[in-house]
């Protein structure tokens, strides 16, 4: 089941509600998900995004896909997902983060700006954004903060800058899952939701 929610804050931004698929009680738990560049067609319906979504609620986990507001080179997008965040915690006990590309670097962005998130996993996330926006930096933050983190990323990824985030993330101790795959996932968006469903539904459900 899907509703449509206007996440408050100064920007326009809409998102997918897609309810856990079990009968009962609602779900305590929600996932965030980030879109890929929004410039290059990233929305709310990307099929990552949808994959990630269906193995959630197959776990009992909803799972909250945003738009972002008006372009913003990644500054605007971070505000958005905290924004979303901030909405789910107002409804939720527990929350996490999951961003594509793009996405996944906000997700990292804002995780570390955001103590107290339960989870967040990244998939092929590209470096940094702009100076403030910066994946390689935010993994230190979420150290900081005893965040549970994970990277997935594409061996043959030659569309983003992700090795920084890789090595950083493997002289951490964050945990890594590499795909053998292009930077788009094509054949093995499924493999990948489901990674990233696995990571995040051990963490957040009340039962884990």
């Amino acid at each position: 089941m899907s509703e449509t929610v206007l996440v408050p804050g100064g920007r326009d931004v809409r998102a997918t509600l897609d309810t856990a698929a079990s009968a009962g009680a609602r779900s305590d738990a929600v996932v965030v998900a980030c879109p890929p560049h929004p410039q290059h067609g990233g929305h709310r319906g990307d099929e990552r995004l949808t994959a990630l979504s269906d193995a959630l609620t197959d776990r009992d986990v909803d799972c909250l896909r945003i738009d972002y507001g008006a372009w913003d080179e990644g500054y605007g997008e971070s505000t958005d997902a905290d924004n979303a965040v901030g909405w789910a915690r107002e409804r939720y006990d527990r929350v996490g983060l999951f961003g594509f590309s793009f996405g996944a670097t906000i997700a990292l962005v804002a995780a570390a700006a955001r103590p107290g998130l339960d989870a967040v996993c990244a998939l092929a996330p590209t470096a940094r954004l702009a100076p403030d926006v910066d994946a390689v930096a935010s993994l230190d933050d979420l150290v900081a903060l005893s965040v549970p983190t994970r990277v997935l990323y594409a061996t043959r990824d030659s569309t983003v800058d992700w090795e920084p985030v890789v090595e950083r993330a493997a002289d951490l101790g964050v945990e890594t899952t590499p795909f053998e795959s292009d930077h788009f996932f094509v054949g093995r968006a499924g493999d990948a939701g489901e990674a990233a469903a696995t990571f995040l539904a051990a963490r957040l459900r009340a039962d884990r």
